[in-house]
């Protein structure tokens, strides 16, 4: 919800409440210690402001949220089954092959996070000699602006422009992750 909610504000779908949130974005920065203060009041006027939303009678068991309604019978079957299986190969062979696919899903997903790992590792170790002088270059300035520029100044200027107006949006990817998708990874050098 708080994902939406902040897309809608970027989108600039209400421009009061975007305008609302980039003057509370502003006085945070100025003022950080009425950050917390800030979060638990919001949470108490969501609170408040849900209050005549609540339910009248007691909640129930929604099967639809938890898609209880549409569970197959096999795996109400592997749920209840005994240790050891009391079922024919066939059926331990296709809960193995439906326990395979997800975990082959998982690895593709936990080898994209070591893919971005190593180009990460590519911007310091020089494998790309062009990118990794970029990089370094880029952290120096960094450095040195961070040092010389006030924390609430910087933190300003990044949050107005994750908030700017989607006519200053662009469809294709930014440079630094356009910059970032190029590196070369392992899998990249692999014969």
């Amino acid at each position: 919800a708080v994902g939406n909610w902040f897309r809608d504000i970027c989108m600039w779908k209400n421009p009061v409440t975007t305008i609302l949130v980039h003057i509370l974005y502003l006085i945070l920065i100025w003022y950080p210690e009425l950050i917390l203060p800030t979060i638990f009041l919001y949470m108490f006027l969501i609170g408040i402001w849900h209050f005549r939303f609540r339910p009248r009678h007691p909640p129930h068991m929604d099967t639809r949220i938890s898609h209880a309604d549409a569970v197959h019978q096999d795996e109400l079957d592997e749920e209840f089954d005994t240790f050891p299986t009391s079922k024919s190969s066939d059926v331990v062979r296709m809960r193995y092959d439906r326990l395979r696919s997800v975990a082959g899903r998982l690895q593709t997903v936990v080898g994209d996070i070591a893919t971005q790992g190593e180009r990460f590792q590519a911007l310091l170790s020089w494998r790309d000699p062009r990118a990794t002088a970029i990089f370094v270059l880029f952290c120096l300035f960094a450095a040195i602006v961070l040092y010389v520029t006030p924390f609430q100044v910087i933190a300003v200027l990044f949050g107005i422009y994750v908030l700017r107006h989607p006519r200053f949006r662009h469809r294709l990817p930014s440079v630094p992750l356009n910059f970032f998708r190029r590196l070369p990874a392992r899998s990249d050098s692999m014969l």
